[in-house]
């Protein structure tokens, strides 16, 4: 156990040199502000609120704080879902809201050189301006940030077809525990020269260091698109279908799963959301298709169709037709998390299993919800087997909250990785989950993933009490 100096009147008059007075904060309404995100009700105020301007701002922060022995958390848009940026133990909260610059977008090697605090749908609108595209985007795309991105390797619904943040982060600046500042790689597409600390950093958590730049791959933009919902008066008949649409020939470029109650929750508390179904419906698949020839599109489309009719789908199928119904469609699906939040106190599991296995997650999933007594509402991006399990506290007593419901959530951890997966695809493990991660592995794979952390972090400062 580390025993951490608390931030004194000296050490905040010389991080104000580094930052400047008007970027550091220590009344009670910002430090209680920062000391959240959206996991759970959980708020870890900082001691001292930072909010850096470049790249050597935070070295010098984070020397100043090696020095003394003082924890130092990164804090990003805080719409994390695993406590991955709460301040457990005070210390310095370190925000990268200020590092919001598009610095280059290369056109002729369709990259891109971005801040670390950039907003993930604005990085997207500005590369599409210029016809090119990047994929990544998770429901909180809208105000998430790059850099937390690249700590919980994000993905979404497009990583189906073109793979989560880590497959298209290049190279990184990075400022280490003791205040060294790295480059992880180089800016090219191929890279076989030594270690990839690029990829050690990618989904690392903000333990090892803060990314301060990054460089991205991008793609061409696809010109054409189209999106179907289909509802299925099984779940269990949606996620069959899923593998088999793969098995059919097509990779779609977004392939959802939505539980009756989880869509029902999105209309009854978010009010811009509208949607009819038939009583019988109790899940939906979310389908989209990309590329640049509209008629190839339509022949993939039919294809689908013929899969999801062998797999006992219901009739009313809705062809989304103008982008509105597109953005409907799209609306409800990354809005559900947000309404699930609104209804209950709830905890949510990210798990992932091979997306064969996904009927087989679903069930177990609710078989341990009977045993133990509580409702999940479950959906997530059924193509890549990610299946977020959200449990509502309901009628639980606290004993049961507190007392019972871990024990069902290692049980739907265990049951996940019998099936081939693991316990997060998506939202790391953070604060919350870290007592669950000998279920992923055993000593020997957890104290390799230790002592790398004592490489970079030899104090443990770099946002201690995360992931173990």
């Amino acid at each position: 156990m580390n025993n951490y100096n608390l931030v004194t009147k000296s050490i905040i008059k010389e991080l104000s040199l580094i930052v400047g007075k008007k970027n550091i904060y220590i009344d009670k309404k910002n430090l209680k502000s920062y000391g959240h995100d959206e996991t759970e009700n959980l708020n870890f105020p900082p001691e001292v609120l930072l909010k850096p301007l470049n790249t050597k701002e935070v070295a010098e922060v984070m020397n100043l704080a090696f020095l003394n022995n003082i924890p130092v958390t990164p804090i990003g848009a805080r719409t994390g879902l695993s406590g991955g940026s709460l301040c457990v133990h005070g210390g310095i909260g370190l925000s990268m809201e200020r590092f919001n610059k598009i610095l280059k977008i290369d056109l002729d090697n369709l990259q891109i050189k971005v801040q670390p605090g950039v907003i993930t749908q604005t990085l997207q609108e500005e590369v599409a301006k210029e016809g090119l595209y990047y994929a990544p985007d998770p429901a909180s795309r809208g105000s998430c940030f790059i850099g937390g991105n690249i700590a919980e390797n994000s993905g979404g619904p497009r990583a189906v077809k073109y793979g989560v943040t880590k497959d298209f982060v290049l190279n990184l600046e990075v400022v280490l525990p003791d205040g060294k500042i790295i480059n992880t790689g180089a800016d090219t597409l191929k890279n076989s020269t030594g270690y990839n600390l690029t990829q050690l950093m990618v989904g690392s958590e903000g333990t090892l260091g803060i990314v301060t730049q990054a460089t991205l791959k991008l793609l061409p933009l696809p010109k054409y698109n189209k999106l179907i919902l289909v509802p299925f008066s099984s779940a269990l008949d949606a996620c069959s279908a899923v593998a088999s649409i793969f098995k059919s020939g097509v990779i779609p470029s977004a392939l959802e799963f939505m539980d009756r109650k989880a869509v029902d929750f999105t209309i009854k508390y978010i009010y811009e959301a509208q949607l009819e179904m038939s009583n019988s419906t109790k899940a939906l698949l979310l389908i989209e298709v990309d590329g640049n020839n509209p008629d190839y599109l339509m022949d993939e489309m039919e294809k689908i169709l013929n899969v999801v009719e062998a797999h006992n789908c219901e009739e009313n199928i809705l062809f989304a037709e103008d982008e509105a119904q597109k953005e409907q469609l799209w609306f409800i699906r990354r809005r559900i998390g947000e309404a699930v939040k609104v209804n209950s106190i709830y905890k949510e599991e990210d798990t992932v299993v091979p997306r064969y296995k996904l009927p087989d997650l679903l069930s177990g999933v609710k078989k341990i919800g009977d045993k133990y007594g509580f409702e999940s509402i479950c959906y997530g991006h059924a193509g890549d087997g990610n299946l977020h399990v959200n449990i509502i506290k309901g009628n639980l007593s606290e004993i049961q909250w507190e007392e019972e419901l871990p024990k069902a959530i290692r049980e739907i951890f265990k049951l996940t990785v019998s099936l081939g997966g693991t316990i997060s695809g998506e939202h790391g493990i953070g604060w919350v989950q870290k007592s669950y991660m000998d279920i992923a592995f055993n000593d020997v794979e957890l104290k390799l993933m230790s002592n790398i952390k004592k490489v970079f972090d030899p104090k443990n400062i770099m946002n201690p009490s995360k992931i173990f």
